[in-house]
């Protein structure tokens, strides 16, 4: 009888140790690396450094000033583009986007997310943090001096992009949405992350998953609601029908993050409610080098942009109208 207590012991006591050791693992695994931002950002127009906050946290970020007046319309204010980057990455590594926008005529305002570039740091990162720092932006960004509130369009990389599609569920009210390179479900992420830390897929791809979400305090409620084809079916699509425009781009040769997600996706959505570009490349963050994607983003970006003003415009002149027939 002392030996079966014994062997139970024995294997309590290694289940328990395993299980530290998984834990631990999943914690490290939700540990992104905070990578310091250059200074200053090597930007040619004018730009100044700011901050704001998300849960209580301190977010870094800079405004980057446009580098001329043709996008600024009758009203003098500058359209925006918040940019948001990924997992694992900070402002200064989504720079590569900045150029052809702010010389478009658009202010930029990017950020680093929580535990991520000069942003303050939270226990367990997740991905519903990215849609609150999302959300944050661009409450933040409409209170700025020179910005049309009513003109912000979001560019967001993987993760980034990621949030900024959850945050729809959430309230978030801009002019458009471009993805670079977005995973499309929860996990996949997660999945990716593991394997870029060369932490075997099985069987802790079963298990780590579950300890983000316990450590993030995610419910089984809010994993389910964090579906991006039916937040897209419920909010994307044409802005003459009161929904958002989304551009979804995505590099062929992605090893990071397949492609084939967004062309499933594709399949998965009702008809016209977002577009799609695929772009030549072998990584995770060079979409920009194809020029197929500039030939896409700023038409698109001006587009949402000059649209927004006929609105505002059109709802200016009904206004007045009805004031004229009180």
């Amino acid at each position: 009888m002392d030996t079966v207590w014994l062997i139970m012991l024995v294997l309590l006591v290694l289940i328990l140790l395993l299980s530290a050791l998984i834990w631990r693992i999943g914690a490290r695994s939700q540990t992104p690396r905070k990578l310091a931002n250059g200074y200053p950002p090597e930007v040619e127009t004018k730009w100044e450094k700011l901050s704001f906050i998300s849960n209580g946290s301190k977010l870094a970020s800079w405004l980057l000033q446009p580098a001329s007046d043709r996008m600024r319309g009758k009203s003098g204010l500058a359209p925006l583009v918040i940019i948001a980057h990924g997992w694992g990455s900070n402002r200064s590594r989504v720079l590569r986007y900045a150029r052809p926008i702010y010389e478009a005529g658009f202010a930029i305002f990017m950020y680093d997310a929580r535990s991520h570039g000069d942003s303050e740091s939270i226990a367990a990162p997740s991905a519903l943090m990215f849609r609150d720092d999302m959300l944050a932006a661009v409450s933040s960004a409409k209170r700025l001096p020179g910005i049309d509130a009513e003109r912000i369009i979001v560019v967001g990389h993987s993760l980034g992009g990621f949030g900024a599609i959850l945050a729809l569920d959430h309230g978030l009210q801009v002019s458009g949405i471009v993805t670079d390179s977005m995973p499309v479900h929860f996990d996949t992420m997660m999945k990716s992350e593991l394997k870029r830390k060369r932490i075997p897929i099985f069987p802790l791809a079963y298990l780590i998953p579950r300890i983000w979400l316990i450590r993030a305090k995610i419910s089984h409620a809010q994993f389910k609601e964090a579906n991006i084809p039916k937040i897209l079916s419920r909010h994307a699509g044409s802005s003459e029908a009161g929904r958002t425009p989304v551009l979804m781009i995505h590099a062929e040769g992605d090893p990071f993050i397949s492609a084939d997600g967004l062309k499933q996706l594709q399949l998965e959505l009702p008809e016209n409610r977002v577009s799609t570009l695929f772009v030549t490349g072998d990584g995770h963050s060079q979409s920009e080098q194809d020029p197929a994607f500039w030939q896409r983003v700023l038409p698109f970006l001006q587009e949402r942009a000059l649209q927004a003003v006929d609105k505002k415009e059109a709802r200016g002149t009904r206004l007045q109208a009805s004031r004229e027939n009180i």
